[in-house]
């Protein structure tokens, strides 16, 4: 096998007889890190500092990862227009903190004859949400509710946008 000290150094391909005992005369362990490499790659270190400071990186790791909820709104389709600019307030707050928005519109009794209308509501919300939101998935009827999903732009989304409007205003 071949095998690498603590600091990175290659000392040479051995048996692996000889990599223990030299890893106890330095009073650290062999850990085998590429087993299928051809020949299998030992790495003499301490093991207990090593998985110490793994689990430092996985924990700093875990602290960056950002949870993405999903918030809800609800409406009827034959909302006042107050009452959706109140709805609408409270998707772009939503979206600003970085969670997705499932916008439903409920029908009740024949009000699902009137499905263009929760469409077209959904769509405006959509669009004047655009500078800071994408639309994750469409306005869609299922069963006695029109749902839409709208996800917040990513940075990069947000620097492509403003070099597509760029692009525009020079033609």
């Amino acid at each position: 096998m071949r095998v690498v000290d603590a600091n990175g150094d290659q000392l040479g391909i051995m048996s692996a007889r000889e990599a223990l005992i030299m890893a106890g005369e330095r009073g650290l362990d062999l850990v085998e890190v590429a087993p299928n490499a051809k020949p299998p790659v030992c790495r003499i270190m301490d093991y207990g500092k090593h998985r110490y400071e793994q689990s430092k990186r996985d924990k700093a790791a875990k602290k960056k990862q950002k949870i993405v909820n999903i918030k809800e709104i609800r409406m009827s389709p034959k909302i006042d227009e107050h009452d959706f600019e109140v709805k609408l307030k409270a998707a772009d707050r939503f979206l600003k903190a970085g969670d997705k928005v499932k916008v439903s519109v409920r029908f009740r009794g024949r009000e699902i004859v009137h499905a263009d209308l929760a469409k077209t509501k959904l769509e405006n919300l959509a669009t004047q949400l655009k500078e800071i939101a994408v639309v994750e998935r469409p306005p869609k009827l299922e069963g006695r509710q029109m749902i839409a999903v709208l996800a917040p732009r990513t940075e990069s989304q947000k620097t492509e946008k403003k070099k597509a409007e760029t692009v525009d205003l020079d033609e």
